[in-house]
């Protein structure tokens, strides 16, 4: 049976959202170190409410020419309730089950916006923002893999674009460690490409030719390591590539066609 709550939850949504929008920091195109702590603390759907603290760490290769890596360290905070699932740069309302299936409305904050002094290849760019996505996501908890679709649109309206993604993985039990392998494949539209991968005729240089992105595949693979250091203790681990599509890395602004990351943290459960 299909289980819904009235709308009286959509306010403080609202608020989940003003929150991300003030204080988050993440990556839209990479499992973020709050996404890899709120799955080794995964949601239960039973009525009592669970609170994660911790600290998370993470390292990833920027796409763009000459940017480096992209680094952080910041608190971790997941909470996950019967209608509510919050972890760091995002927040689930959920909207039932059936069966094996999950459904979600889901905000997600992203820093995928540069300026144009982060690196040389973006002198002179006008700046591009970070963006507030909304949408849903259904999970498929089949018998061999926990299946998630997700699609997400720009609501912040500053690409006015829409992503598709789809993730597969499988957890292997050995004693206190829990691996977990997984794969994904995302879609984004010309307009998300573009906005962040596109170089507009007046930005257009001797070195940097005008470029107007198109839609793109990314494909991941990556490994989940989780270690349970006591009942309310534990260590993670996510090391993860991304290949970039050509929609992506015809852009005269990227010289990387495969971005790894490498994402750590500790968590106490309450």
């Amino acid at each position: 049976m299909l289980h819904t709550r009235p709308l009286r939850y959509a306010a403080a949504f609202g608020v989940v959202l003003l929150n991300l929008a003030l204080g988050a920091n993440a990556h839209a195109q990479a499992t973020t170190a709050s996404d890899t702590a709120a799955n080794v603390a995964p949601a239960d759907a039973d009525s009592s409410s669970k609170l994660s603290l911790g600290l998370g760490a993470g390292i990833a290769r920027s796409p763009y020419r000459d940017y480096g890596n992209k680094t952080s360290a910041l608190p971790l905070l997941i909470y996950d309730s019967k209608y509510f699932h919050f972890a760091g740069t995002g927040a689930d309302f959920k909207l039932g089950s059936y069966q094996q299936f999950d459904f979600t409305l889901r905000a997600k904050y992203s820093n995928d916006g540069y300026q144009s002094s982060d690196a040389a290849i973006l002198n002179d760019m006008h700046e591009r923002k970070d963006a507030i996505w909304l949408g849903g996501t259904a999970v498929w908890h089949a018998p061999w893999a926990k299946l998630t679709a997700e699609w997400l649109k720009d609501a912040s309206g500053y690409s006015q674009g829409q992503t598709f993604k789809l993730n597969a993985e499988r957890g292997f039990r050995l004693g206190r460690v829990l691996l977990t392998p997984h794969l994904g494949v995302a879609w984004y539209d010309k307009n998300d490409v573009d906005y962040y991968y596109g170089v507009r005729q007046d930005e257009a240089t001797a070195s940097r030719s005008a470029y107007t992105g198109k839609s793109t595949i990314n494909t991941s693979i990556g490994l989940r390591t989780g270690l349970r250091l006591t009942t309310t203790q534990s260590l993670f681990l996510d090391a993860t590539a991304t290949h970039l599509g050509s929609g992506i890395t015809d852009s005269p602004l990227v010289d990387h066609a495969t971005v790894p990351s490498l994402r750590m943290g500790y968590l106490y459960q309450f």
